[in-house]
This record gives structure tokens, sequence and C-alpha cells, in this order.
């Protein structure tokens, strides 16, 4: 009789799986078969997420997956395997090398040449494989042959080929919340085929607490630990197992503090001690330094840190700061651990106590103008006049200070293309606040100093024409305000929305794309919204990201505010926000309250709305622009008169509401709101556009001229508008605005 050899295998096989899943230990037993049965990693998988997108549309590009153990890397790849109608191939770097990659390679080969199918190839502990070994692989993932998913528990962009890294999208995995390993051990419990549904088991609540705290996040070792304490205990007279406090303890006693001295850990520490010390938070300081004394860490290092931050963040804020921590350091030297343990906590505390000031950076900016001034000369009075001073006039017309008051005269000491420039910018901290005023006091003096043409030789300033060239550049500065104000609100508002990588982000009047492209920047596990108000505009938004990946595109919708959750629905359905942000968006909603009210609904629990709202009733007055010295006194007061009713008589909703009326929406929305208001003054240039906007007719919404109808007959408004032209057209003035920084967030 002849036998089949591979079908005699391939039930051998079949039956060592089979075998191999019932004797498995608990944790690989338990392993989930779909995102639907994954516990934990919601800031990767949550609804709106990129990766849970990007598995759902089996459009996986190559990812790496990073956190610490027992967090769900091997299983979610194991998921994605259930998921996609890729082929799936799986090795483990420990345990494999050239040859099994090349294999895989070849697998993945035939599967696109004869089955037209994509390969996906995880790489388990791929930080394991040497360097030859990732090189091997990297062609491949290049090409687009295998499509990688690796898993590491290892930075990977310390551990992994640098060029593998550019080409994947790095997901980290965080330890599970106490939450998620509760569900975990409820489902090893319940389930009756491959956890202990078929077994009575009753685990105490203390027992599973314990359980559940000394894991410390890892599912991997509370299951075990759950598969201990069941399998050793024996069940009582009725069939039940009962796991006690004392069974629980016995399984798992003692919790690991995670570090490493050359890894993440070590780097994570003593980024949290430094910033803990930065952010004067002396308790957490102590925390972060007793955790790097308790692993071990080397203190010369931790000192040497120290020394540097005296002068990084605290400087001339408190002088003294330097000296104390380098006394503590020689003091360690000579006392040694343990006892040196009292000058690394005294360091720390006396860091963590002191002002605060970064003035000390302003030296690198000294350093980028040198990299950059290529031209800049020392000032001729500046120059040594000891040798060539009746040659070439070097020295001549220096101003010698102690010859004056005070010691300090006012004359220019910068290069002549530098004048003007601020390094240093004194802080309000400490003994740095006490000499804040007198270097103001003094630039003061020496900006003079520069117009008045003192200390200068007028001869170089003749020659080379330094003022043309200096007014030049603080013209140019000033035409550039208006773009630096608008990047300081950008900044503003996500500094106070506290934005993380996986947040889903919803931009509101997202027209300009001002906010919309910050948060794509920010979110890249995440996902960004763009809402605007017209078709044209989004059709713009779609065609400027249309160099981006797919998958990283701000998803686009338009429309009113009113039927933003309408369009939710049809568009992205089950869809949540955890920051919704937006500049000037409830300008044009007549009814505040009824769209502060939309957008809380709009919002994850935890979630926040964060707006940048000009004041109209707070904006700039265009008669205080005009010089009233220059005007027919009636014009001027009858201007003024007429302007101001503008902001108190108008029936239009648009400009009668202030910063209270916003708090009072959210508020009456649930949510708990802060305003704040900031005054802002930028430079601002008349153009003859910006001035026929304000003079001429407009069918949309009223000019300024429109709106001075009836309140100043038609001759007074075109005598405004001459003097206009006469004072403002070209010129450059100080714009005035008030912004309401609104953060209303859900209740606690």
């Amino acid at each position: 009789m002849r036998i089949d050899y591979d079908v005699y295998m391939d039930l051998f096989e079949q039956r060592l799986i089979e075998v191999t899943q019932t004797e498995a230990p608990l944790a690989a037993r338990m392993r989930p078969r779909s995102l639907d049965e994954f516990v934990g990693q919601d800031h990767i998988l949550g609804q709106g997420r990129l990766l849970r997108r990007a598995i759902s549309l089996d459009q996986l590009s190559s990812l790496i997956f990073y956190g610490p153990p027992g967090t769900g890397k091997t299983t979610l790849a194991r998921v994605i395997a259930n998921t996609t109608r890729a082929d799936f191939i799986a090795i483990n770097a420990v345990l494999s090398g050239v040859k099994e990659i090349r294999a895989a390679i070849e697998q993945a080969q035939n599967r696109r040449k004869y089955h037209n199918q994509r390969t996906i190839l995880f790489v388990d502990e791929v930080h394991r494989f040497n360097k030859s070994q990732q090189d091997a692989l990297l062609p491949w993932v290049e090409n687009g042959v295998v499509i990688l998913i690796g898993a590491t528990t290892e930075n990977p962009y310390f551990e992994v080929n640098k060029a593998l890294v550019s080409r994947s999208r790095i997901f980290q995995l965080k330890p599970l919340n106490d939450e998620d390993l509760y569900v975990i051990a409820q489902q090893a419990l319940t389930d009756p085929e491959r956890g202990y549904g078929k077994k009575q088991v009753q685990v105490e609540p203390d027992a599973l607490a314990h359980l559940v705290n000394v894991a410390n996040g890892d599912a991997r070792s509370l299951l075990n630990a759950l598969e201990l304490a069941v399998e050793t205990t024996a069940p009582d007279a009725t069939g039940v197992v009962n796991v006690t406090l004392a069974v629980a303890e016995e399984s798992i006693q003692q919790r690991a503090v995670l570090y490493d001295r050359e890894g993440d850990a070590h780097f994570d520490t003593i980024s949290a001690f430094i910033k803990s010390v930065r952010g004067s938070d002396p308790d957490a300081a102590l925390y972060w330094l007793a955790k790097m004394v308790y692993a071990g860490e080397d203190p010369r290092f931790i000192l040497r840190r120290l020394l540097i931050l005296a002068s990084e963040d605290v400087g001339l804020a408190d002088p003294q700061a330097v000296v104390v921590v380098n006394g503590c350091a020689e003091a360690f030297e000579r006392v040694g651990m343990p006892e040196g343990r009292y000058h690394l906590a005294q360091a720390t505390l006396y860091l963590a106590n002191a002002p605060k000031s970064n003035s000390i950076m302003g030296f690198f900016d000294a350093l980028a103008a040198v990299e950059k001034a290529h031209d800049a000369e020392v000032p001729v009075h500046l120059k040594d006049g000891s040798r060539d001073q009746q040659g070439f006039g070097h020295g001549a017309g220096y101003l010698y200070p102690h010859a004056y008051r005070d010691h300090w005269v006012g004359q220019q000491y910068l290069p002549s293309s530098l004048q003007g420039q601020v390094f240093y910018q004194p802080s309000d901290q400490g003994y740095e606040q006490s000499i804040a005023t007198q270097v103001a006091r003094r630039r003061e003096a020496q900006l003079a100093a520069m117009v008045e043409g003192m200390g200068i030789a007028p001869l170089e300033v003749l020659t080379y024409g330094s003022s043309d060239r200096t007014s030049s550049r603080w013209l140019q500065r000033t035409l550039s305000e208006v773009g630096e104000h608008l990047g300081a609100v950008r900044d503003r508002i996500f500094t106070s929305a506290q934005v993380q990588r996986h947040h889903v982000i919803l931009d509101i009047n997202a027209g300009s794309g001002l906010l919309t492209w910050e948060a794509v920047r920010r979110v890249g596990e995440g996902g960004v919204y763009a809402y605007v108000y017209t078709t044209t505009d989004a059709d713009a938004f779609k065609e400027k990201s249309a160099a981006l990946p797919e998958l990283m595109r701000p998803i686009v919708l338009s429309g009113r505010l009113t039927e933003l959750p309408a369009i939710l629905e049809t568009q992205a359905p089950n869809v949540k926000f955890d920051r919704i942000v937006g500049r000037n968006s409830l300008f044009a909603e007549p009814d505040k309250v009824a769209a502060a009210k939309i957008l809380a609904k709009l919002l994850r629990k935890s979630g926040m709305v964060v707006l940048a709202q000009t004041l109209p009733v707070h904006t700039q007055r265009f008669y205080r622009l005009l010089d009233s010295k220059k005007v027919d006194v009636q014009l001027y007061k009858r201007l003024v008169t007429a302007e101001e009713a503008i902001y108190t008589e108008s029936t239009d909703p648009m400009l009668l509401w202030d910063a209270e009326d916003l708090r009072e929406a959210f508020e009456s929305a649930g949510l708990v709101v802060e305003v704040s208001l900031e005054r802002s003054c930028t430079q601002m240039y008349i153009t003859s556009a910006f001035m026929n906007r304000l003079f001429s007719a407009n069918a949309t919404r009223p000019s300024y001229a429109q709106r001075l109808v009836g309140k100043l007959k038609a001759e007074e408004i075109a005598d405004v508008h001459e003097l206009w032209k006469q004072q403002l057209l070209n010129q450059i003035v100080t714009w005035e605005s008030t912004i309401a920084f609104i953060k209303a967030a859900q209740k606690a």
C-alpha cells in the first residue's frame, strides 16, 4: 500500500497545533483573535485612529510596534494576520537568520508572481537582528515585496536600522492600565474554550487587585500569575477553586522596576528628573532621583546633569545655584555612597526650588548670528587703537565708560549689520528681575544713540550705509509681524490643548489651514478632521493635502456649523474628538449657545475645546489711526460717535458679543470653562486695496463706510476717506485687537 507522506505529515502537524493550543500557557491561549477582542491601547486603536483605519481597510504599510513586554505587540500582529487578505509570514529574530529571511522573501515573490497577493512579514523582537540581517531585509521592504511588521521592546530609533525605521511607521504601545487588566483577567476566568470558564474558579477581590497591581501593566505577567494561582490550588469539597489573597501573593510577589543603564528607561527617567527640576516640582524631582538611585544609576552622571541645569535653567535668576551644586558634587566625591545621597538630594531640592531663567540661551542665538553674518566687521571705534590709530583711525570715537556717571555711556558695541539685535532676554525671576529694568533702559539709550549717530564714526555710516540697511531690515521685520502674531496664536492654542500623538482633532473654520497642518504634524498616530464652510475651501484643502500619504491626509468636511453633526453621522459615524480647535470659528455664528452645545456633543470623555476668538467689540477703532490734530474738530467728534455706535447700537449679532458671552455659552453646554484675554498690537501696512475695502460698497456685508451711513453725511464720509488717503495710505500703523482664548473641557 502506497502512503502519501505529505498528507501524513500534514495530519501530524495539525495534531501538533491542536495539542499546542490546548496545552499552551494561559497567556498564549488567551491571545485576542480580532480587534474587537483586543483590550487596551486605545490611543492607537480607538475609533478614528490611523492604525485602526489602516487595519480595517487592509491598507497597511510597514510598521514597527514598540513597547514594554506584555502590552500586546505580538498579539496585535496576530490580529492583523487574522484580518488581512495578504499572506502572513511570522519569524522570530532570536531563532532566525539570513537563511529564514531569504526563504520568506522567496515565498513572498511567488505569492506576488502567481497569486497577485501581498505578503506581510512579521518579525518578533526585530531589534535582535544584527546589521547584516537587517540589511538583507531592507531591499525587499523598500521595493514592496514584503510589508514589514516588527515588534520590539527597545527603542527602534536606536536599535533598528535607520533605513528600516525611515520606511516604517512607529507605533508605541503603553503599559496597560488597571481597568484593562481587570477586563483581561475576567476574560480568562469566563472563557470556556481557552480560559477557565468550564471550571468553578472564584478569585477574591483583594487577590485580583493584588495580581493587577503587581503585574504593573503587563498582561502576560498577570495571566501567568493567575494561571499559577489556579493550577496550584486544589478545589474544595464542592469543586470550587478559591484563589485567596495569600495564594495571589505567592503567585506574584514583587513589582519590577523597569530600568536599564543604556536603554530607554535610563534616558526617559533622567529626562523626567531634569524636567521635574526645571518645572520646580520638588516632590517629582525626589521621586525620579530615588528611582535612579534605587536602580543603581551612576550618581556622578546625575550630578553632572544638575550642574548643566544650574546654568541652563537657573542661570542669573540665582547665580549661587551653580556654586551650591558644584559644592554638593565635591562633597559627594569626599563622602561617597551611601551618605552621598544627602548631597544628591540637597542639590536636587536647591535647584527645584530656585527661580528659573533660561536667558543664558541667548548665547546660542549669538552663535547662530556669527554663523550667518560673515561680514560682521568690528566697528571702527571698538578696534584696537594702540597699533594703527593714526593710519586708519582705529579706536577713534570710542567713549570710555568710566569717564561717565554710573560708569556707563550709550554707544554701540555690535557690528553695524546687527545694530538693534537682541540676544539676552532677562527674565523676571529672582536676582535677574533686579537687572531686567536696567538692561532695558540701557538698550533704549543705545537705540537712541544708534539713531542719532552717537559713538559711531560718521564716515563709516556714510560710507557703508549701515543706517539704510538697518532701517530696511526693521521695516521688513515690521511687515512680517502679522504672520508672527498668527504663529503665536497657533502655538498658544496647541500648548493649551496639550495635544498627544494619538488624538483625533477637529479644526473648525479651517479655511486658512493655520491649525490643520500643525495638527497633522502633531498627531501621527491619530487623525485630523478639517471643517470648512464652502466646497471651494474643501477642494483647496484636498489639493494641498494630495502630496501627503493617504492615511495622513486630513479628512475634509464642509458646511455650516449647525450641519456638522449630520455631516459627521454620514461621513464619519461614531467618531468623537479628543480636541476641537479653531481660530475665529464662532465669529459668524449668531447663536453662540447652540454652537457651543454642538461642539460639546462631539467631544470624547475628557475631550476639550480650545479656541482663539477675536472680540469685535474690542477691535481697533479706525478713528484712532488718524492724527486728530490734523482733522476738523467737529468732524472728528462726529466720527468718534458714529464709529463707537457701530459696536453699541448695531443689530448685527456678529458684533454684539463679548468674552463673557462665550463663557456662558460653553458653561450652558455642561463644560468647565477658562477664558483669558490678550491684548495684542501688531504692525500693519495700509495698502490701497485695504482702504478700498473699507470705503467701497459691499453686497454681502456692510463695509466701514456703509456702516457710517445715517450717522455721518455723505460728504463727511468722503472727507474721512480723503483723510485716510492723506494720512494713512502706504503707512505702517499699530493695529490693536483683543483675543479671547477659550478652553472648555468635559467635567472630570
